[in-house]
């Protein structure tokens, strides 16, 4: 899987349109069904990976998208989402945004809600997607900026975007958090990173019993290794040539076989009785909790 164009330097946020193999973010096998027509979906990361497959299959099942990606780093992979979305788009759908930003502070969220609420008045959909990881041998190499940096992407911006976004949410919405299978099962080089998403599926199980009187579903997909760019972007050759060979399926996942699960999730028709729930792509690891 890995060639020269894979070496992006440890440099987050990695970038779509050098890798080689490229991601697969749709697949002719998937048929859609207007399960999300009318709705109005803001999903963060979306330019690339995982949230690139999110935000083509939303838009497929008639969504309305606007989609977050880093300011200064990922245009080029923004801007070709943004007119795979367009040729996507139902004719019920607005035509989609790309709003970039820095998701780790507060202030910035909430530009990033009012945004979305002025060009289309609502939220229906959150995805929290967005996320970083750097590897590391020891948790003394873990320095207090690196830290915090991780924490602020991975799980700050969660907690800033949900509590902006609740004011523009009714009955029926969804919230949907992407969390990992590190989890589950640890992970001894990413040691920041698998905290953060630890502490996401405390976070999607906590605010669900916080929401569901409210009519409003939190849940949460756990993906394994996916061939996203996160991947090139953070680990060395050999790494990302044996990436994906560690799960019973012997290889990574690709984006499009992971995005139909937040579509289950968001389509009220599909998962209304599904709340404080993970949902685990990973290729047949086995976790418990």
């Amino acid at each position: 899987m890995a060639s020269e164009r894979q070496k992006q330097g440890g440099v987050q946020p990695g970038k779509e349109h050098v890798m080689d193999p490229t991601p697969q973010f749709s697949s002719s096998d998937y048929q859609p069904s207007n399960k999300l027509r009318g709705k109005v979906a803001l999903i963060t990361g979306g330019d690339s990976g995982i949230g690139r497959a999110v935000s083509y299959c939303f838009a497929l099942e008639g969504a309305t998208i606007a989609f977050t990606y880093v300011k200064g780093q990922e245009e080029k992979d923004a801007q070709e989402t943004l007119q795979m979305l367009k040729e996507a788009n139902t004719s019920e759908a607005k035509d989609p945004i790309a709003i970039p930003t820095d998701l780790g502070f507060d202030e910035h969220c909430k530009r990033v809600v009012d945004e979305v609420v002025n060009a289309f008045g609502r939220i229906d959909v959150l995805i929290n997607n967005a996320a970083e990881q750097y590897e590391s041998n020891s948790i003394e190499e873990i320095d207090e900026p690196r830290l915090e940096r991780v924490f602020r992407t991975n799980i700050f911006s969660y907690f800033f975007l949900t509590r902006h976004a609740l004011k523009h949410m009714k009955e029926g919405s969804s919230i949907i958090n992407t969390t990992s299978v590190n989890a589950y099962k640890g992970h001894a080089s990413l040691l920041d990173y698998t905290a953060t998403k630890g502490a996401i599926v405390a976070f999607t199980r906590g605010l669900a019993l916080q929401l569901a009187e409210k009519g409003i579903r939190v849940n949460g997909v756990a993906p394994g290794p996916i061939w996203t760019p996160l991947i090139p972007a953070s680990f060395n050759e050999e790494k990302i040539k044996s990436f994906g060979t560690e799960v019973p399926m012997k290889r990574a996942g690709q984006p499009i076989e992971v995005a139909p699960s937040y579509v289950f999730l968001a389509c009220n028709h599909c998962s209304s009785y599904f709340t404080g729930q993970v949902l685990h792509p990973n290729g047949g690891a086995v976790v418990n909790a």
